[in-house]
């Protein structure tokens, strides 16, 4: 059985609705994650911020704009009028629980409930597409079976079980349908997964019924060899191993959030990208192969900040580098890369929060210097330190523009390449026709 995943621009329109529903009829037994229709979950998280400010007309006024707006999507949706009355009863009864979340006014998880309708809107409207279409379908509640613990992350044995009961209940539909994001927490209360959001569902899902293949839809024909928005003529990449593609997932490449690779990759469970619109094109397969001695892709981090720490005491001060880490922990600030000496270490964090901070204590231990508006470029493939001449090829390309730090050996993956904002186009640029183009 295959899990496939369709995000918001997948299920955009009506016209993209009915193409997803086409995909979806054809294909055999599947589960199917969708997303809120594109757009919805940010209105609804402006709705919550209006709560949020106490500006409750205003946040009913949105709400109803966006009603109609869905009532103008199942006009288009159904041939049936009888589809489409019982589209209105449902999405009718949805507004009505959110006008009651925006009359009460904000709660502790108003916020939560309220954007997990973005999803229960645009399930519904499938199943009833679906059976406009006489194909056999059932909807599987999320908040059924998906489920975080008391730390906020997955409670995968209680996702494993009910996910697989929910499955087993319905041998006779050919599509289950479900949401993606949406879950319970430990409390037993709305909740999202928030990173990763519903790819990260459908990994779950997929992990957990232990499907052949999941497939993760969206508006690109897979994770490309560099970042299209910037580089022309880019392509697909074929095929990644799981942790190349974490890789590239973490350092920039949008199409897949780093947090869905772990369950596919730990259950050996192969995950293919594929377009919407574009349904005929292969895509990228994503498993545990690694294909040996290539280089795969480009991808780019932006908004970092670096910060070199020198200690001012001896050579090789016993305890250094303990101190410093130690105050990046107590702030919780991730480290995206490190490069160290006898005398120092640079850094770098992906948001200023607590920066100030953070340079304070620091100096305790050193001098600090402090570089704005840098961006991490990561070249990812097959980069284990016996393969001869790969970091070299990248460093020619960039031979001519000033480097800030490189991070190499720390991932048999990656290579890491910190730049000056102004020049992140033109790193891109000369990486690919470098290491893609000869």
């Amino acid at each position: 059985m295959k899990v496939k995943k369709f995000g918001g621009t997948s299920v955009g329109s009506a016209r993209r609705m009915k193409e997803v529903a086409r995909l979806i009829s054809g294909d055999g037994r599947c589960v199917v994650v969708l997303s809120a229709m594109s757009g919805t979950t940010n209105r609804l998280l402006g709705i919550s911020s209006l709560l949020l400010r106490s500006n409750k007309e205003e946040a009913r006024q949105l709400l109803h704009t966006l009603k109609a707006d869905y009532a103008a999507v199942i006009d288009e949706l159904y041939d049936s009028a009888a589809t489409a009355t019982k589209a209105r009863e449902i999405t009718d009864a949805i507004f009505a629980d959110l006008l009651a979340i925006t009359d009460a006014g904000p709660n502790e998880y108003s916020e939560r409930e309220t954007v997990a309708r973005g999803e229960l809107l645009s399930t519904n409207l499938m199943k009833l597409l679906l059976d406009e279409m006489e194909v056999s379908a059932a909807l599987l509640p999320a908040l059924d079976f998906m489920k975080t613990d008391i730390h906020g992350e997955p409670d995968f044995p209680f996702i494993r079980e009910h996910a697989a009961k929910a499955v087993a209940a319905h041998p006779e539909a050919r599509v289950l349908l479900t949401q993606g994001f949406i879950c319970r927490n430990a409390e037993g209360g709305i909740d999202n997964l928030r990173r990763g959001g519903s790819d990260y569902s459908a990994s779950l899902i997929g992990a957990a019924i232990n499907a052949d293949l999941i497939e993760i839809w969206t508006d690109i024909d897979g994770m490309h060899d560099n970042d299209p928005r910037f580089v022309e003529n880019t392509s697909p990449v074929h095929n990644l191993h799981f942790d190349e593609a974490a890789e590239l997932a973490y350092f920039g490449a949008k199409i897949l959030h780093p947090t869905c690779i772990l369950p596919a990759k730990e259950n050996n469970i192969p995950v293919r990208l594929l377009n919407t619109m574009e349904p005929d094109a292969e895509g990228t397969l994503i498993d545990n192969n690694l294909r040996k001695g290539t280089i795969k892709a480009v991808a780019a981090k932006d908004n970092i900040t670096a910060i070199k720490i020198k200690s001012g005491r001896m050579l090789l001060a016993y305890g250094f580098l303990k101190k410093v880490f130690e105050v990046f922990e107590r702030y919780e600030k991730p480290i995206d890369m490190i490069t160290t000496s006898e005398v120092g270490v640079s850094v770098t964090i992906d948001n200023e929060t607590h920066l100030a901070e953070i340079v304070e204590e620091l100096h305790r231990y050193g001098s600090v210097s402090v570089d704005r508006d840098m961006v991490i470029i990561c070249v990812v493939g097959d980069l284990q330190w016996r393969n001869r001449g790969f970091e070299a090829l990248a460093l020619d390309a960039l031979a001519d523009l000033p480097v800030r730090m490189i991070s190499y050996g720390g991932s048999n993956y990656n290579i890491s390449f910190l730049v000056e904002k102004e020049n992140k186009t033109e790193a891109l640029r000369r990486l690919s026709n470098h290491l893609f183009k000869n």
